[in-house]
């Protein structure tokens, strides 16, 4: 009589969920990313997070209702392709305008410069990139490097992207449903090369793919300078005339610059850019001495009433508020 074969240990994996109500916790949910995320548009935060990790493969789906600029770095050595689920207006990566037809394409270390609207939803597939490259090279026989390096958006064919999206939200639902099926090696091998299989086909189109990708536009790269700019200088009292010496651009031409690249005036992106400052230092403070008015004054906030009016529209709660629970956390 045969013996039978001894079970084999289960391979690891992660299956995780978050619901978050904070734009900082939003970014915090992608490991290894080194990202910030700043709001833009006023109101309550509440985002949510799936993700599934395998050998390397990290598959994830992000929701946020505000709108956000997303900074930062990605993952250092993977590839990822992500394409919109739903969303509000237009978004903007890396200087180009992406819809929900479009697919973003990071690589190895990438820097990360996203706009993302309201209401957005997005569903992205990450590899380690040699084991993505080897694939593609050994098993299709297409050079996938060259186009995840010089392609950063991929527009069409739309059924193909369409495609693309549902098989991603297919395997997501799938895994979150029962996250058991993960422990067989068995299944981690399919998901695993019909991933990047998904992948390759994607970039490999002739119709979309291989088509010509538009250059950053112009007005992206004078609000890149100006974000810059105002960053390192964000605790002196800067006004649009002062940005429009600094880059050497018209007062026109700088409004209409942020409001199609951000969907908001320079001043307006300063001032959210010092909310955001704030709020992450009041979740981060040391101790019982520090105040709300200590901190907002750090970051340019003179009238202690108007900046808490402030503070309110845009993250939905009092600064006090924020300050009390960051406190009862580190207590906790």
């Amino acid at each position: 009589m045969r013996e039978r074969p001894a079970l084999e240990a289960p391979a690891p994996y992660s299956v995780v969920r978050r619901e978050t109500h904070d734009a900082e916790e939003q970014a915090a949910c992608l490991r290894g990313w080194d990202q910030i995320y700043e709001q833009l548009t006023p109101g309550r935060f509440t985002g949510s997070f799936l993700e599934t990790r395998f050998r390397g493969i990290q598959l994830f789906r992000e929701t946020t209702n505000q709108s956000v600029h997303e900074a930062g770095l990605m993952c250092t050595g993977d590839h990822v392709l992500g394409v919109p689920v739903a969303m509000e207006g237009q978004a903007y990566y890396c200087g180009r305008p992406i819809g929900c037809d479009s697919v973003m394409t990071m690589h190895d270390g990438n820097e990360l410069d996203f706009r993302a609207p309201e209401q957005f939803e997005i569903v992205a597939v990450s590899v380690p990139a040699a084991m993505l490259i080897r694939y593609s090279h050994d098993i299709e026989h297409h050079e996938i490097e060259y186009e995840l390096r010089h392609k950063p958006v991929i527009h069409g064919p739309k059924p193909h992207i369409d495609g693309f999206r549902a098989f991603l939200l297919e395997v997501l639902g799938v895994v979150a449903r029962t996250p058991a099926l993960l422990q067989y090696a068995a299944m981690q091998t399919c998901l695993q090369y019909a991933l990047m299989s998904s992948m390759v086909h994607l970039t490999a189109q002739p119709d979309g793919g291989s088509r010509a990708v538009p250059s950053p536009t112009v007005r992206h790269a004078i609000v890149s300078r100006a974000q810059d700019y105002m960053r390192e200088h964000v605790e002196d009292p800067l006004t649009v005339e002062d940005l429009c010496g600094v880059l050497g651009v018209s007062r026109r031409t700088l409004q209409y610059s942020f409001q199609e690249v951000l969907q908001i005036n320079p001043v307006g992106y300063l001032r959210a850019l010092r909310l955001n400052g704030v709020r992450r230092m009041l979740k981060s403070a040391a101790g019982e001495h520090e105040t709300v008015q200590d901190i907002a004054a750090r970051w340019g906030f003179w009238h202690l009433s108007h900046f808490a009016s402030e503070y309110r529209r845009m993250f939905g709660e009092r600064p006090s508020e924020t300050l009390r629970s960051a406190a009862s956390v580190r207590l906790s």
